[in-house]
């Protein structure tokens, strides 16, 4: 039997939740952020983006932070968000 791939516009709107996740990060508190345990590759991104200044810079970061975004498992990054927000 043939497994069905999600459709390109599914995908298309995983990716985007995961690039906001990663525009969540960048809003957080430094000390938050590193206690959260993320990947070095995206936490470099995180902490590179809140330093840039440039609008069309900033946007591409926060694209690189999404395609990053892909490589690590979601949950734990939502749970510890959701933890930080309460």
């Amino acid at each position: 039997m043939t497994e069905l791939k999600p459709s390109k516009s599914a995908r298309k709107r995983e990716f985007h939740a995961l690039q906001k996740l990663g525009e969540d990060l960048i809003k957080l508190k430094e000390p938050d952020l590193l206690d959260m345990g993320l990947d070095e590759d995206l936490l470099e991104a995180v902490l590179a983006a809140r330093r840039i200044k440039s609008h069309s810079a900033l946007r591409r970061q926060k694209q690189y932070i999404g395609k990053l975004m892909r490589k690590v498992d979601p949950e734990p990054i939502r749970a510890a968000l959701s933890r930080l927000c309460l």
